[in-house]
């Protein structure tokens, strides 16, 4: 089951255009490696989880080593992992050297188990993460009312001063691929570290 939230964006290619509802998704538990080596380990499938822990890091080093050799690594269902590089841009291409390169990122095509989730996939609305942390620090400080407009102002305003220290730079990246672009969200409000403040624009991916 997927939890989501609703919350009203606009459309910043056109200003006069009236804002949307869009859904983002709360995750509902961070699930650490290590969980999710006891959760392989208890699939009965004859592994120990010290010997899940140690096939999947001797993977994770061994497509590390695959990728820096400059090759594709196709993992099967998974999906496909490569490179791409980012770098800053020089007068010309003569001028260009190793040295403008600043960044190798792996690129991530999902396979075929993860090609349409959708259709297995069930959905369950929730309240926003911001209106269950003002939910709960009002119930803790025994009051009856929440203001959300302040709560959500609030965010707003956190995540500005937050999204300030980006730096977005003039960098150039070859065969990158969009991906998804939203976030996902914790529906704890005892742990508001997690995820993001979906009432905030431009934060969705959506729309």
């Amino acid at each position: 089951m997927i939890d989501y939230s609703v919350y009203m964006q606009p459309n910043h290619m056109d200003e006069t255009a009236a804002p949307k509802a869009y859904a983002k998704a709360q995750m509902r538990e961070l699930m650490t490696f290590d969980k999710f080596i006891n959760h392989i380990a208890s699939h009965n499938g004859g592994f120990s989880r010290g010997m899940v822990k140690g096939i999947v890091s001797d993977t994770c080093s061994c497509i590390v080593e695959q990728l820096l050799e400059g090759k594709k690594v196709q993992f099967g269902e998974l999906g496909d992992f490569w490179i791409s590089l980012t770098s800053t841009g020089a007068e010309s291409m003569e001028a260009f050297t190793a040295a403008n390169i600043t960044g190798v990122n792996i690129i991530f095509t999902p396979g075929v188990d993860f090609a349409n989730l959708i259709k297995d996939a069930e959905f369950n609305v929730v309240a926003s993460r911001v209106a269950q942390a003002a939910t709960l620090k009002t119930e803790k400080a025994g009051g009856t009312t929440v203001d959300l407009a302040a709560a959500k102002a609030a965010a707003r305003a956190n995540s500005g001063s937050n999204s300030n220290s980006t730096d977005s730079g003039n960098n150039s990246s070859g065969n990158s691929e969009s991906g998804n672009s939203g976030s996902t969200e914790n529906t704890n409000p005892t742990n508001p570290t997690n995820g993001g403040d979906e009432e905030i624009p431009g934060e969705g991916g959506n729309g």
